[in-house]
């Protein structure tokens, strides 16, 4: 069975998702793979600005001006792709930085930011409360489920596309940082005009 949150329902699910963690903290709290590191007074930008895990993201970000975005009030997760996920995209990483491409590059950025403070700790519960997969709606109107594969937690859009999150998230004033491992674009369409 599969959950689905929409953005109507986001400040519900974010309250449900904060209590499941603080029980679950209380219950086991050794028992999670992952550790959320609070960097509580400080700002999504300022925690990106420090973490050398992700240069050529926060140059995308600076590419795309969204930057105030994470210097802003309004709390976000942002799903993070880290230096070598980049590297793997080749020359079409390098294109998405171009002037032109600014408009691809906010749509793949927007499908990387969920609403509110979602720490691993709180996803883990809520696909344990759940019994499975939990589903959330990225700013980008994108599907993404996350699931458990062994001790990791697994996001997947709804086009198949998968990121592993990785150790060490990062809680910050506004939002957490949640580390994965792929850029999470979405799937190349066939031209409407080509052949077959």
């Amino acid at each position: 069975m599969t959950t689905t949150w929409k953005p109507i329902a986001a400040p519900l699910a974010l309250a449900l998702l904060g209590s499941l963690a603080a029980c679950t903290a209380e219950e086991s709290p050794e028992s999670d793979a992952i550790e959320t590191i609070d960097e509580g007074t400080q700002t999504l930008a300022s925690v990106l600005a420090g973490d050398d895990r992700f240069k050529s993201l926060r140059e995308a970000v600076e590419q795309s001006d969204l930057s105030g975005i994470f210097d802003g009030p309004a709390s976000y997760t942002l799903l993070a792709p880290d230096d070598p996920a980049f590297a793997a995209l080749g020359d079409k990483g390098k294109t998405l930085l171009e002037a032109e491409q600014r408009p691809v590059l906010v749509a793949i950025l927007r499908d990387h930011l969920l609403p509110g403070h979602l720490t691993p700790e709180a996803i883990e519960a809520a696909i344990e409360r759940n019994g499975g997969p939990v589903t959330m709606t990225t700013l980008g109107r994108t599907e993404m489920t996350f699931s458990r594969s062994g001790d990791a937690i697994v996001a997947a859009t709804g086009e198949g596309v998968t990121a592993r999150v990785g150790e060490s998230a990062v809680a910050a004033i506004n939002g957490v940082i949640l580390p994965i491992d792929t850029v999470l674009l979405p799937r190349e369409e066939t031209p409407a005009n080509s052949p077959g």
